[in-house]
């Protein structure tokens, strides 16, 4: 699966839309090749570390099949209470979701990880948000749980989303609570060479 053809040099490995548009609004030129690392089999440790280690993961898969190119891996989790709320799997299960967000404060992480194998080239770090939700009555939550958008997003929001509306305040990056941050991924790949300020582009390889 290796290619050296017109393959931009910055790859996502990850098929979130939202991951996508964020760097596409950051003006960078890059492709999409989603990993299929099996999530599940990675065990589940403290939260900054276990995003982080997803994020290794997913673009590890996608650098082994493209070493010559510069590859961005992600994982977003939200955590309440140490508990880790995934993507809720019926309106039951995200009303409850809704039910202890409310008026609570959470925090959103996000593990990064960009690399280049042919460079020898592998960081990582994750980015903590804190969120605050405003009070939600029950109307309000069913009717956001009626609109389907919390049914493929962790923790049964979308901060971009209708769901700005259950958001009071944040204390951190917005775009990390989005599912990437945009702010430290661009900075680090100004920091390599891997794109220009000047030209705001991705360098030819």
């Amino acid at each position: 699966m290796r290619k050296n053809d017109d393959t931009p040099l910055i790859i996502l490995a990850s098929q979130s839309p939202r991951r996508k548009y964020l760097l596409e609004q950051a003006g960078l030129e890059f492709s999409v090749i989603p990993s299929d690392v099996d999530e599940s089999i990675v065990p589940i440790t403290e939260p900054a570390n276990y995003v982080k280690v997803l994020a290794e993961a997913k673009a590890g898969d996608i650098s082994d099949k493209y070493p010559d190119k510069w590859v961005i891996g992600a994982d977003t989790i939200v955590l309440i209470d140490d508990t880790i709320l995934g993507k809720p799997g019926s309106r039951k299960e995200a009303g409850e979701m809704l039910e202890r967000l409310s008026g609570q404060a959470h925090q959103v992480f996000t593990g990064y990880t960009i690399t280049c194998k042919t460079k020898g080239h592998l960081f990582s770090d994750t980015v903590k948000t804190d969120v605050y939700f405003k009070d939600l009555s029950d109307d309000e939550i069913e009717w956001y749980i009626h609109t389907k958008e919390p049914f493929d997003k962790a923790g049964a929001y979308a901060i971009q989303g209708l769901g700005t509306f259950l958001v009071k305040k944040i204390n951190g990056s917005y775009t990390n609570v989005v599912g990437l941050p945009v702010c430290e991924v661009i900075e680090h790949l100004i920091g390599q060479g891997v794109i220009s300020v000047k030209k705001h582009s991705a360098l030819s390889a």
